[in-house]
């Protein structure tokens, strides 16, 4: 019976360290929503993003995507962005996605422009650049879609 309880004791003791170092990676990561103003941006496609992705800007988290939806009248991929209050983005900005990494996960990249005034809450993002198919890139190369014409002339 005492083999038991300490066994049971034992496993109440991992368990708590467990939910002590999830607790702590949960706040040292700072995922979760980021509270400001929000502003949207249309896309050709946005594979591999979804709500609750990053937005970047330099490689520093300055948002969340907080939904992506379908227009009715253009059929694009509209993505509302929630942005820190404390970051203005200026009003000739361009939005990307960009990939993390070979086999990372994307996000949203926002680069600034130069303008002096500044996109307002509920505004719009004029410049996008949708995400890149890895498949269609390899399937172009692979059949050779990606040449040009002037590669396939000879020299002699």
């Amino acid at each position: 019976m005492k083999g038991n309880i300490f066994e049971a004791l034992i496993g109440a003791v991992v368990l708590a360290v467990a939910a002590f170092f999830l607790v702590f990676a949960f706040s040292a990561a700072d995922v979760g929503a980021v509270d400001g103003y929000e502003v949207t941006a249309t896309f050709d496609r946005v594979d591999g993003v979804n709500a609750g992705a990053d937005v970047r800007m330099s490689g520093i988290k300055i948002g969340t995507v907080t939904k992506l939806e379908l227009e009715s009248d253009t059929f694009l991929a509209k993505a509302t962005m929630s942005i820190d209050s404390a970051v203005q983005l200026p009003k000739d900005s361009s939005a990307e996605i960009t990939t993390e990494g070979l086999l990372g996960g994307k996000y949203m990249a926002i680069v600034p422009g130069g303008a002096d005034e500044t996109i307002e809450s509920g505004g719009r993002i004029q410049f996008t650049q949708s995400s890149i198919s890895l498949e269609g890139l390899i399937g172009r190369f692979g059949f050779g879609l990606g040449s040009s014409d002037s590669d396939s002339e000879s020299t002699e």
